[in-house]
């Protein structure tokens, strides 16, 4: 476990200069929740946060940006009309997405999907805003389902965006891809993995007992099993530490393999003091004991 951590300091956290300023750790803006699913995104903010991001924000509708707000003042929220993403937010998230840009000289990065159900203007959402955003995203939850049967359309976003990081669990692969691999090797996961991010021209992080991470090019493995990680919850961890590295301006294949490692390492922190009642907030507060 010492021999992970060090590869991650020392590839994802080198010393911070003397006259660094405010964004230039990144800025990550999550964008998620919805009436009846609240809690995902500020879950990944804060582990945005504790992963070493500079600021994290939240765009969501109202209620499940209010109730964000109240997990702690270190969170920015900003709250869009109705209780779903619709075409009526559209020019309010691309122009908070263009602010945040702006205000952190480049170095930012979106989270999306996280609890902002599956809803067909939703899904339409999400592949606009993907195409214009500007910034590398991780496409997460259920904004995967934004291209279920849709593979053209996830080509497309990802070759308009250049910088995209889909991070689905098994099931969620088969949606993207129409590829089941449940029942598969590890050996035959990476093959697939990597053909589909060959074919959608993007990075996929293929969650599982064995994480695999694929560029198209190039597959790497996570092989620190902790199978406590199956509580709700930690998935939106993972997608936080996974922003907060795109915002430091890794490469994707980077930060899902990054993102992937440090969330293992953490959830195997929470669980020898947690176990079975391990949550996702327990990996959380493991997070700086893993990157420090």
């Amino acid at each position: 476990m010492e021999e992970f951590q060090s590869q991650i300091k020392n590839k994802f956290y080198p010393p911070r200069e003397k006259n660094a300023r405010k964004y230039d750790h990144g800025l990550v803006i999550v964008i998620g929740g919805s009436k009846f699913y609240t809690g995902s995104p500020a879950l990944s903010a804060m582990a945005a946060l504790r992963s070493g991001a500079d600021v994290a924000q939240i765009i969501a509708p109202k209620r499940a940006a209010d109730i964000a707000a109240s997990f702690g003042p270190d969170l920015i929220t900003f709250s869009l009309s109705g209780d779903h993403l619709s075409m009526d937010n559209l020019a309010d998230l691309l122009a908070l997405t263009r602010s945040g840009k702006d205000v952190s000289r480049g170095k930012a990065a979106v989270v999306i999907g996280g609890g902002i159900g599956r809803d067909e203007e939703t899904k339409e959402v999400v592949r606009e805003y993907i195409k214009e955003a500007g910034l590398p995203i991780v496409v997460d939850a259920d904004a995967i389902y934004a291209f279920e049967e849709q593979k053209h359309l996830a080509r497309e976003c990802a070759e308009k965006n250049g910088q995209i990081l889909f991070t689905p669990h098994l099931y969620e692969f088969y949606v993207l891809t129409g590829k089941d691999v449940r029942t598969l090797t590890g050996d035959e996961r990476g093959f697939l993995a990597r053909e589909a991010a060959q074919e959608l021209s993007s990075t996929i992080l293929l969650k599982g007992e064995v994480d695999v991470i694929s560029n198209g090019r190039e597959t790497r493995e996570n092989k620190i099993e902790v199978p406590h990680l199956t509580a709700g919850g930690t998935g939106d961890v993972l997608a936080g530490i996974a922003g907060t590295l795109l915002a430091r301006q890794f490469s994707p294949l980077d930060a899902g393999e990054g993102s992937a490692m440090i969330n293992s390492l953490a959830g195997k922190l929470a669980a020898q003091e947690k176990g079975e009642s391990l949550i996702a907030t327990d990996v959380i507060e493991k997070l700086s004991s893993v990157i420090n």
